[in-house]
């Protein structure tokens, strides 16, 4: 239900230290549930966001690479830690340091995923910021996105191996600054 043609505002939300953004989806990334601090912070009501793709508040900025790694990760039955741009109803931005869990029913199967977003490092914040702009340039080089994504996944692991540590370690290893 995202509104036609938002223009994208270089406008940031911020959300309190001590205050959580909470969502649950279904397997397909559909919104089950929102917490109060969601729907304030994204602009959107509740009956806005419930059944409607995740995908609602996606960023133009985030490059696809990024949500393909959550994906992959979730849909394994783990948990990852991203920092993701995400965009209001009214085009502003908020970032978040998002903690993303599947969710299991009684036999141990994935039955949907559970987020809890909590306010962002801001030296991480532009160390990633500056990432995804050069990963999202290089997906938008290509005129398939799936090549594109899949370019832009390899710079990704790169950045990686030079690090010398995983997505996650590079989410808490306090790196801002460096390149």
């Amino acid at each position: 239900m995202k509104p036609p043609n938002v223009p994208v505002r270089n406008h940031e939300v911020t959300f309190g230290e001590d205050e959580i953004i909470v969502s649950k989806t279904d397997l397909k990334g559909r919104i089950q549930y929102v917490n109060t601090i969601f729907m304030r912070v994204s602009g959107y009501s509740e009956a806005e966001l419930l059944g409607e793709p995740h995908s609602i508040i996606r960023h133009p900025d985030m490059p696809r690479c990024v949500f393909k790694l959550l994906w992959d990760t979730i849909a394994n039955g783990q948990e990852i830690f991203a920092y993701v741009k995400n965009m209001t109803k009214d085009g502003s931005f908020y970032w978040v340091l998002a903690h993303v869990t599947p969710t299991f029913d009684a036999n141990g199967q994935v039955v949907g995923y559970h987020s809890n977003r909590r306010c962002p490092d801001r030296q991480q914040v532009e160390f990633f910021a500056n990432l995804y702009a050069q990963l999202l340039a290089e997906e938008q080089r290509h005129s398939e996105w799936r090549t594109g994504m899949a370019s832009a996944a390899h710079i990704l692991e790169q950045t990686l191996v030079q690090q010398g540590m995983g997505y996650e370690e590079l989410i808490f290893a306090g790196l801002a600054g460096r390149t």
